[in-house]
C-alpha cells in the first residue's frame, strides 16, 4: 500500500496500523462490523468502496477515539473536489529539483517523485498541491493507434474457425467473473465483425458446419454479456443470429442454447409470456438434446411461470428440469453447457422458487435450501453467478425470515457484486435494498444499505 496516492490510500493504511494495534485480525475486525476479513483486507488496500457510516463503526470497534472518522473528512473533501487548510499550509515543500526539470522519453514531465524524509501528510498535501492526483492521459492517448479492421481471408482455415472458437469461450469466461461491462462490452464488436466475415469467405464443405458453429457461439456468447449490460437491442439481435447460425446447419444444441439465453433475457425483462415460448421452442425436439440441456430450457420454463405467478406450472417444470439433470452424464455435451453443473442447476431452479416465494410466500425453504447449494458449490470462476443467488438469498431471508441473518448473507454477495460490471447484479442488490427498508432502524441494516448504496453508486 502507497499512502501518498491518495486521501483514501493512506486512510487505509491508517485503518490498518489501528487493527494491528489493537491486535485485531482481519476476520476478527470483520465479526465486529459484520464484514468478511476479506473484505476489511480489501478496504485497508483501497481495492472496496467504504463509506462514512462504515468509517465511523470501523472507528468504534477500534476504539480509536474519533482518528478515523476525521481522517475520512479529507477522503470526502478529496471526492469533492475540496483539500482541507491542512493540506493547503503544506504545499510549499519543494520537489527533488531534478525530477521536477527531467522529461521523459516522449518529452512528457515525468510524475516528480517527493521527499520521503517527509511525513505522509506532507507527502499527501505536496501531492494535491502539485497535481499529481489528477489522471492526465491526454500527452499519453494520441500514441494509440486506431487500427483498420482485419481483412477477413479469402479462404477458411481451420485456424480461423479455431480463433473465433478461442473468441466466445474468453467472453464467455470474462462474462462469468466480470459482468458484461468494462473490458467485456468494449471488446466485442470488432470480434463479431471479423466472424461474421468468415460466413462470406469461401469455405471448403467440410468446414461449414463447425464454422457457423463457432460463428454462433460467438454471437450468443456476446448476446448474453450485452443482456447483462442491458443492451437489450443488441443482445436481442446477437441472440437471433446465433440461433439462426445454428439452424442453418441443424445444430440442435447451439439452437437450444440460443433460445434459453432469449427466454431468460424475456423473463428479466417482464416478459414471461416470450419467455415461455422460447423455451417450448427449444424443447419442440427435446428427444435430439441432452439432458443438460433439456434441464436448462425447463429451468427457463420454470422461471417464465414463476413469474406469472403459476406457482403449480413452475414447480412441475422444475420437477421436469430436476429429471432431466439427474441423468446427466460426464462427456456428452458440448464444451460451451460445462457451466451447466451441479450449482448452476440448483441457482436456476432457486431463481424460479425465489419468485414464488416472493410473490405468494409459498416454497420459501425450497428456495433458500437450492440458493445455498448454488452459493456453496460456484467456484471463483461464476463470480456473478454466485454473487446473483446470495443477492437472492439475502432478499428471500430479509423478506420472509431473520433480518440479521439477511444481513450476514447480504454482506457477502456483495464482496462478489463489487467485482462485477453487471447491471443484473446490480438490480439484484436494488431489490436487497427494498426489501430491507422495513428494517432500515436496525443498526446493522442500515450498514448494509449504506454499502448497497455505495456499491450502486460506484
Amino acid at each position: 500500500m502507497d499512502e501518498t496516492k491518495s486521501f483514501r490510500d493512506w486512510w487505509g493504511k491508517e485503518l490498518r496500523n489501528w487493527r494491528n494495534a489493537r491486535g485485531l485480525s482481519s476476520r476478527a475486525l470483520g465479526l465486529k462490523v459484520h464484514l468478511s476479513g476479506s473484505m476489511i483486507e480489501r478496504i485497508e488496500k483501497n481495492e472496496r468502496l467504504c463509506d462514512a457510516v462504515l468509517a465511523g463503526k470501523l472507528d468504534d470497534a477500534l476504539e480509536a477515539g474519533g482518528a478515523l472518522r476525521r481522517l475520512w473528512r479529507l477522503v470526502e473533501q478529496e471526492a469533492s473536489g475540496q483539500r482541507s487548510d491542512a493540506d493547503s499550509s503544506t504545499s510549499s515543500h519543494p520537489l527533488h529539483s531534478v525530477d521536477a526539470q527531467a522529461k521523459g522519453m516522449l518529452g512528457v514531465d515525468p510524475p516528480a517523485r517527493l521527499d520521503r524524509s517527509l511525513s505522509p501528510m506532507e507527502r499527501r498535501a505536496m501531492m494535491a498541491a502539485s497535481g499529481l492526483v489528477a489522471v492526465m492521459p491526454g500527452a499519453f492517448v494520441d500514441l494509440i493507434p486506431h487500427p483498420d479492421p482485419a481483412p477477413v481471408p479469402d479462404v477458411v482455415r481451420p485456424d480461423d474457425i479455431e480463433q473465433v472458437r478461442t473468441a466466445a469461450a474468453t467472453i464467455a469466461e470474462w462474462d462469468n467473473q466480470f459482468g458484461g461491462g468494462g473490458i467485456v462490452r468494449s471488446s466485442l464488436h470488432g470480434q463479431l465483425v471479423w466472424a461474421r466475415g468468415l460466413l462470406e469467405a469461401a469455405c471448403p464443405s467440410a468446414l461449414e458446419k463447425d464454422l457457423f458453429t463457432a460463428v454462433g457461439h460467438l454471437a450468443i456468447a456476446m448476446g448474453a454479456s450485452a443482456f447483462d449490460s442491458y443492451q437489450h437491442d443488441d443482445a436481442t439481435r446477437l441472440l437471433v443470429f446465433g440461433q439462426r447460425c445454428a439452424e442453418h446447419i441443424n445444430n440442435w444444441h447451439l439452437r437450444a442454447t440460443a433460445l434459453n439465453w432469449l427466454a431468460r433475457q424475456a423473463v428479466w425483462c417482464g416478459n414471461p409470456d416470450d419467455g415461455l415460448t422460447h423455451a417450448e421452442d427449444g424443447l419442440v425436439r427435446a428427444d435430439r438434446l441432452t439432458p443438460r440441456e433439456q434441464a436448462m430450457l425447463h429451468n427457463a420454463s420454470a422461471r417464465a411461470w414463476a413469474r406469472m405467478g403459476r406457482r403449480q406450472e413452475a414447480l412441475a417444470a422444475i420437477g421436469r428440469s430436476d429429471d432431466a439433470f439427474s441423468h446427466a452424464a460426464v462427456g456428452e455435451d458440448v464444451a460451451w453447457m460445462s457451466y451447466y453443473d451441479h450449482a448452476q442447476h440448483h441457482g436456476d431452479t432457486g431463481h424460479a422458487v425465489f419468485d414464488l416465494a416472493l410473490l405468494a410466500r409459498q416454497s420459501t425453504a425450497m428456495a433458500a435450501a437450492r440458493l445455498r447449494t448454488a452459493i456453496d458449490g460456484h467456484t471463483d470462476d461464476y463470480v456473478r453467478s454466485r454473487a446473483l443467488s446470495g443477492t437472492k438469498l439475502a432478499t428471500l431471508i430479509m423478506t420472509t425470515g431473520d433480518p440479521k441473518e439477511a444481513v450476514s448473507i447480504g454482506h457477502q454477495a456483495l464482496d462478489e457484486v463489487g467485482r462485477l460490471r453487471s447491471k443484473r447484479a446490480i438490480d439484484d442488490v436494488s431489490c436487497l435494498s427494498r426489501a430491507s427498508a422495513r428494517y432500515a432502524g436496525d443498526s446493522d441494516v442500515a450498514v448494509l444499505r449504506d454499502r448497497i448504496a455505495a456499491v450502486i453508486r460506484a
